[in-house]
């Protein structure tokens, strides 16, 4: 763990400092008080007044986008933990903090964006109350591995908030404990992404046989999950560096992005190779939605392992940010499809989110990034500026 410290010395986070009204963050303070309002008439209204679900589609985007995928970009702080403390890959150090904000905050609202989604929402203290457990349930294990990989995500993050503070003792005692709950920031999200793909396997047939992989899918949530994560990274990575005006950490992104080619050939053999073991790839070749969604899907995974497939590309911070726009988007697409479009109920059930469900899920993300450039601003969570590494 010594080449992790040092590291860790060489860039000491630093608090940004800068004016936090800008028209960028006003904008976004706009859209998350619009989510705001929707919310608060949803809960006194019912999910009826401003969502468009129905008996046969029970999950929207609340749940498919805003629980499923948001979840899944929320993995950088979990695959950072992974590089940096399992494996002992010290020069990844100065991307553990903002990794482990972004995923807070993911998390956090993943997390709560559940409670909007209950009919009975004011029952939500159910799942903590062990009179109410259901050992066997998929949901409840996701529900309870969420909530506590939040609690331990904030108690990660707490040494930021310490500095600030000046409670050098506090945060000093803390560090002795952290180990603790760096393997479980670890354990748990490697439980709950892959138990996502478990809830697919329950629909059964009711999933389009193009996302329905059966005893893969937990396997296959799981590795996208991870994938997502190192792309969350670099995309943070450089969207920091422009927005800020900051240099970009080229000589750590370029291996981290290597880690993320391999893993994703591996994807794409193993999601390839699943489709003709279970005869379903010929489903993908007819004249439907399922199918052309199917294969945007898989294009927006193979274009980055086009892409970042020579090194030289891999030292390109545009190359770096497109190859990460578009891993991202397959890895919507995989739970979107899986969840909304390849979900077949019976016929004479349609859905497409309500203008309000698709605010609410924007105003998520505002607050998101917008909660995001204040902490950094404020607390010290960006490495301190460095000469640019090339």
């Amino acid at each position: 763990m010594a080449n992790n410290h040092a590291h860790a010395r060489t860039h000491a986070p630093a608090p940004l400092g800068g004016s936090l009204l800008t028209p960028f963050t006003l904008l976004l303070g706009v859209l998350s008080a619009i989510a705001g309002f929707i919310l608060v008439y949803r809960f006194f209204y019912g999910l009826g007044a401003v969502t468009n679900l129905n008996d046969g589609y029970p999950w929207g985007i609340w749940i498919a986008y805003d629980v499923v995928v948001g979840s899944a970009f929320a993995c950088g702080g979990y695959v950072m933990a992974l590089l940096v403390y399992i494996f002992n890959k010290g020069q990844y150090h100065p991307l553990v903090r903002p990794a482990l904000l972004a995923s807070l905050f993911g998390y956090t609202l993943a997390g709560v964006s559940v409670i909007f989604d209950l009919g009975r929402w004011w029952n939500f203290w159910h799942i903590f109350w062990p009179g109410y457990a259901q050992v066997n349930s998929v949901m409840f294990e996701v529900a309870v591995c969420i909530s506590a990989y939040i609690v331990v995500m904030w108690i990660e993050f707490s040494p930021a908030f310490l500095e600030k503070l000046g409670m050098k003792d506090v945060k000093r005692k803390l560090n002795k404990l952290l180990f603790f709950f760096i393997a479980l920031g670890v354990l748990l999200p490697s439980m709950h992404q892959s138990s996502l793909g478990s809830l697919l396997v329950i629909f059964g047939q009711q999933i389009h046989p193009l996302w329905q992989s059966g005893a893969l899918l937990p396997l296959i949530y799981l590795m996208t999950a991870i994938l997502l994560g190192f792309a969350v990274v670099i995309l943070e990575a450089t969207l920091s560096s422009t927005g800020f005006g900051r240099p970009l950490e080229t000589k750590v992104l370029t291996p981290l992005s290597k880690i993320m080619l391999g893993l994703l050939a591996a994807y794409l053999a193993l999601r390839i190779l699943d489709l003709l073991w279970r005869g379903a790839l010929g489903t993908a070749f007819a004249f439907t939605l399922e199918a052309g969604m199917f294969w945007i899907e898989m294009a927006a995974f193979v274009v980055p392992l086009a892409l970042l497939a020579p090194a030289s590309a891999r030292r390109s911070a545009s190359k770096l940010f497109a190859a990460a726009v578009m891993l991202l988007a397959g890895g919507m697409l995989l739970r979107i499809n899986g969840f909304l479009v390849g979900y077949q109920t019976g016929d004479g059930w349609h859905y497409f989110p309500s203008f309000a469900e698709l605010m609410v899920t924007v105003g998520i993300i505002a607050f998101e990034i917008l909660a995001y450039i204040v902490i950094v601003r404020k607390f010290p969570v960006l490495p301190a500026a460095q000469p640019a590494t090339r």
